[in-house]
């Protein structure tokens, strides 16, 4: 069985398991979109689909720590280098 990250490995600076601009796009992306669905919903008198959209956004603020957080080490490791969004 072939897995794209080996079980309990983590990715490096200079290894990264997944492209982190283009997680924080797509971060960026689903808190846009999940806030927009959370108004509506309680605009819509949805308050159960507006506090589940509400809790996606969260997990999405959540994401773009952990990403930004990710990248500040990456510059301190490679200073200068500039990653492209699939990167």
């Amino acid at each position: 069985m072939t897995r794209a990250q080996p079980r309990r490995a983590r990715g490096t600076v200079g290894h990264a398991y997944s492209a982190l601009n283009l997680r924080l796009t797509l971060a960026g992306f689903g808190l846009v979109i999940m806030v927009l669905f959370a108004v509506l919903a309680f605009w819509a008198d949805l308050a159960w689909l507006g506090v589940l959209c509400a809790i996606f956004a969260v997990v999405a603020v959540v994401d773009l720590v952990v990403i930004q957080r990710r990248r500040a080490a990456r510059r301190r490791e490679e200073p200068g280098v500039r990653h492209s969004l699939f990167e």
